[in-house]
């Protein structure tokens, strides 16, 4: 199956690079590119695309505003937003996970990581590396000095005893390998755990699961041992 792609950053240059990176390989095509964030959700709505990559930084309405709008519509329940940035930008990195960003990428990855990370956020996975995890959640995610930080300790009853402690640690930056090797089960458990948490929880994917852990409380900043 073919990945559809949307671009949405304000630098028609980056526009055009990313497009003949991601045109010159079989499995994925750009369908559409925009300039901001409302070209972005428009384009999303007409195309239905099953990746946008978005930079965050963009005039009229910025990537933050976008992905939120994206990800709250039901139409699109089936688009993941991947998020291209700096390495200054964390604190508006975290803004767009808890809107429902499936992850992030700077924009000084290589072709291969880029690529890479568009099959992985089209396969409805998070794109969050145990480091990149740690460092928004200890940062940011656990700092209830934003709007919509709203803990939901009731949410969490909803889970069973293991598909808690699979989701501590998938929050905690956590592979499903290295889950399963201190559970001791088998990766493939654990990814069943993770789905039916994502799935109770209404996490459209284990980003969103990461960031809800967290603003639940149910995951404090500091990785277990």
């Amino acid at each position: 199956m073919t990945i559809r792609v949307l671009l949405a950053d304000d630098q028609a240059l980056l526009r055009a690079t990313f497009r003949i990176l991601i045109d010159t390989v079989e499995d994925m095509t750009v369908i559409a590119e925009a300039a901001d964030g409302r070209e972005a959700v428009d384009l999303a709505l007409a195309h239905r695309p099953d990746v946008v990559i978005m930079d965050i930084r963009m005039p009229n309405v910025d990537g933050v505003a976008a992905t939120a709008e994206i990800c709250a519509r039901p139409e699109l329940t089936q688009t993941h937003v991947l998020i291209l940035t700096t390495f200054e930008d964390d604190e508006n990195v975290a803004k767009a996970l808890r809107a429902g960003a499936s992850g992030f990428l700077g924009k000084g990855v290589s072709p291969d990581i880029l690529l890479s990370g568009i099959r992985t956020v089209a396969a409805g996975e998070a794109l969050l590396s145990p480091a990149a995890t740690r460092t928004l959640i200890t940062r940011f995610l656990t700092t209830p000095d934003t709007d919509d930080f709203r803990p939901l300790p009731d949410t969490i009853k909803v889970l069973t005893d293991r598909e808690r402690e699979v989701t501590v640690l998938a929050a905690h930056g956590r592979s499903n390998d290295e889950i399963a090797t201190k559970l001791v089960v088998s990766p493939l458990t654990v990814r069943s755990h993770i789905q039916r948490a994502m799935t109770k929880l209404n996490a459209r994917d284990r980003a969103q699961l990461v960031v809800i852990a967290y603003q639940s409380g149910l995951v404090k900043p500091h990785p277990p041992s």
